[in-house]
């Protein structure tokens, strides 16, 4: 009789700690409409995305190698590491590229996990906001200034900015869940 108790209480504990138990699982993103599935197929897995601050460039990376490179825009105070809401400034670190948004001001939009744990408890130690919404964008679309205008300037209140054409690029080749690092 104890051991029927005992395979009991085996199976208890187990489903009790199968309950408490967090399984995610990521559908694929479907491949964008104006692609068939033999494009789709060709195309190659970016693993990382690059962003060296000081080159203004970003690097779409697969396999460790750069794939393509692209001329990017900084926030106004380019120099440095984001550290609080409103500071103007790009973030520095590993992030991640987690969802994305068609905009109507800066047309497409993918959003970086700024910030992560220790922005958030270097901004909690000096008593401040981190700040949030960093995303990697395109340009506005402007008559009173059109897009070459902003494509060699620092302008955006900290995200990352890029040519409508470069970030159609990216928005195809980049899936959600991508890693981002951002250096100096």
């Amino acid at each position: 009789m104890r051991w029927l108790f005992a395979l009991f209480c085996l199976c208890v504990a187990t489903a009790s700690q199968a309950a408490f138990t967090e399984v995610i699982i990521r559908k694929p993103q479907p491949p964008a409409p104006t692609q068939s599935h033999s494009q789709t197929a060709m195309q190659p897995l970016i693993d990382k995305v690059l962003v060296i601050k000081s080159e203004r460039r970003l690097q779409l990376i697969s396999r460790g190698e750069p794939l393509k490179t692209y001329r990017i825009s900084l926030g106004k105070q380019p120099k440095g590491a984001k550290e609080r809401e409103g500071d103007k400034k790009t973030p520095e670190g590993l992030y991640w590229l987690d969802w994305r948004k068609q905009s109507n001001r800066f047309n497409l939009a993918m959003h970086i996990t700024y910030p992560n744990i220790s922005d958030t408890a270097r901004a909690n130690r000096e008593g401040w906001s981190a700040g949030s919404m960093i995303m990697i964008h395109g340009t506005p679309i402007n008559d009173d200034y059109p897009e070459w205008y902003f494509h060699t300037l620092d302008w955006t209140d900290g995200c990352i900015a890029m040519r409508n054409s470069d970030m159609r690029e990216v928005w195809d080749l980049v899936r959600d869940g991508t890693l981002i690092e951002i250096r100096p």
